[in-house]
């Protein structure tokens, strides 16, 4: 198993894109870049040239892959503009129908037009009505059971739930050059390599009001990769036990977005961050762990969660941003401050 960092956070615009390639099959998983925002320590053409070297970057490795993993909607994870990049792939993508919020829905359903209009030569026609579909859990782990969920809490998954029920129904489709599977759940085997995807999950802290994601898990012999687009620490318990107990020999993690702290990230939900990712560097026997989406968006990202890094180096064990392992170098916006 060979493993290509395509383009981060930590080389100046919004990814977290891996392409896995193994003796089966190359994996490219969510292929996508946004500018950063902007109160980054970086001008208005710095972070453009860097989102036009990402985007090269990106569609350099689309060429090498034979399945493309879209975990959701938010556009440091996908192009809905860029077909070039799905073209001759096996699609795996979130769940349009279920499990999403109505900002990632939108989305979708332009990625899907797109896709429709691209590849089919016509209009996407979503189906029928999902209103006989039943949703018994919040999240495919369960964290928060629908039965002890608060009177906030409660209120909102129903009105998730009459939404999703709501929708037409978008199907799954094979077109000449493109095959489209939803992905939030599934098991798949090319040679002796295994893909699973663990979902829908949290995108962040419990019920969170950003959607939902999924973990993509590869196996190739004794080497296995776990990536993580959107978990944000992990925030949740539960998640990151199941991290423990995959013993990935890999692990490619979002952060907490701390450049949001005292905003959308509260004191509480960092701590609990830092408590579930020194578990991870603790009990799992990895050969390496990139940890950066959402953290090198400001410059005291390591202040913030120092206790990782200090771990890690006391442990000796490979933590470290992309930037870092690829080209020898510190993180991007550490540079910065250093200018």
């Amino acid at each position: 198993m060979n493993l290509e960092l395509v383009w981060f956070d930590s080389f100046g615009a919004k990814s977290s894109c891996v392409l896995v390639k193994t003796k089966d099959v190359s994996i490219l998983i969510d292929p996508g870049v946004a500018i950063m925002h902007r109160s980054f320590p970086a001008s208005l053409p710095q972070k453009l040239m860097w989102v036009e070297k990402g985007w090269h970057e990106v569609e350099k490795a689309a060429r090498k892959a034979d399945v493309v993993v879209v975990t959701h909607y938010h556009y440091d994870h996908h192009s809905p503009d860029r077909m070039k990049i799905y073209g001759g792939k096996l699609l795996l993508t979130k769940d349009p129908n279920r499990y999403i919020n109505d900002s990632q829905r939108g989305r979708a359903m332009k990625f899907f037009e797109n896709l429709w209009r691209y590849f089919g030569d016509e209009e996407l026609k979503p189906g029928s009505h999902q209103k006989n579909e039943e949703f018994s859990k919040a999240d495919a782990l369960d964290v928060v059971p629908t039965g002890k969920m608060n009177e906030k809490q409660k209120k909102w998954f129903e009105a998730r739930v009459k939404k999703w029920k709501g929708y037409r129904k978008i199907e799954e489709a094979e077109f000449d050059d493109l095959k489209i599977r939803f992905a939030d759940s599934v098991e798949l085997t090319f040679g002796k390599t295994k893909l699973r995807t663990i979902g829908p999950l949290f995108h962040g802290v419990e019920c969170s009001r950003v959607g939902w994601v999924f973990m993509v898990v590869v196996e190739e012999g004794s080497k296995k990769l776990l990536y993580t687009s959107d978990l944000c620490g992990p925030i949740i318990e539960k998640y990151a036990e199941v991290m423990v107990k995959e013993k990935p020999t890999y692990l490619v993690v979002d952060g907490p977005n701390t450049y949001m702290l005292g905003y959308l990230l509260s004191n509480e939900n960092l701590e609990r961050a830092i408590r579930n990712v020194c578990r991870i560097v603790k009990k799992v026997d990895f050969e390496l762990f990139i940890w950066d989406h959402h953290l090198p968006r400001e410059p005291n990202f390591r202040h913030h969660t120092s206790e990782v890094w200090e771990l890690a180096r006391k442990l000796k064990k490979d933590v470290m941003t992309a930037r870092e392992y690829k080209e020898g170098k510190p993180a991007v916006v550490e540079e910065l401050v250093k200018e």
